[in-house]
């Protein structure tokens, strides 16, 4: 995590006769840094503007992830059968919603690459463990931004975005109904089959598009 850190935002980790460590970014510049950073590489990268899936999900993985709590989405997201589920049901649910949430994401890249993303600053107090970072995505000959708020909040290595609010509208909330319903009609393991089952078809599809487009 500290690499990926450094490697981003060039945050670099000097261990000073007093053994102090570097200071983390602040949220709002983490995301103003992260999202200009990624959208500078998709700009740049004729595969990347092509749609290239891999590549796309690579990026993603190298310069975004590190920065979500996925654990603490899931759970949001889960609601109360993440009280009763195992530990290996948890962990599924995790790396499932995960992949649910990369390909959403990775999508939103392709589509948002050529407009800008301004944030809004933040008045961030020490003793803050919790912050809401404001964005727009400004669209090019559009009067209304997208609005996209991050939830955050401090951990020990760092700012992590546990929820997306785009237009008002919570990212883990709108699946909270849904997961709600699949547990109570088939269960926990109900609920990883249909999550599985929805990224294979993603994968798969995207596959044969990728062929597609080489042949």
């Amino acid at each position: 995590m500290k690499k990926i850190i450094a490697l981003l935002f060039g945050v670099l980790l000097q261990c000073a006769a007093s053994g102090v460590r570097a200071d983390v970014p602040d949220p709002d510049v983490l995301i103003k840094d992260t999202v200009r950073d990624v959208l500078e590489i998709v700009r740049n990268d004729k595969d990347l503007r092509a749609g290239d899936q891999k590549k796309l999900l690579e990026l993603v993985d190298a310069k975004v992830l590190p920065h979500f709590n996925f654990e603490r989405m899931t759970k949001l997201a889960v609601g109360r059968a993440w009280r009763t589920a195992t530990p290996e049901q948890k962990q599924a649910l995790i790396t499932e919603f995960r992949t649910l949430l990369v390909r959403t994401y990775t999508k939103a890249f392709t589509s948002y690459r050529d407009q800008i993303v301004e944030v809004k600053p933040l008045k961030l107090d020490l003793s803050m463990t919790e912050v809401t970072v404001k964005t727009a995505i400004v669209k090019p000959g559009s009067q209304q931004p997208i609005l996209v708020d991050y939830d955050m909040e401090k951990m020990p290595d760092g700012w992590k975005v546990y929820d997306l609010i785009v237009e008002g509208v919570s990212l883990v909330t709108s699946y909270r109904g849904t997961f709600a319903d699949q547990v109570q009609q088939v269960g926990i393991d109900g609920l990883i089959k249909t999550l599985t089952d929805m990224n294979k078809a993603a994968a798969d599809k995207a596959n044969l598009a990728q062929k597609a487009e080489a042949k």
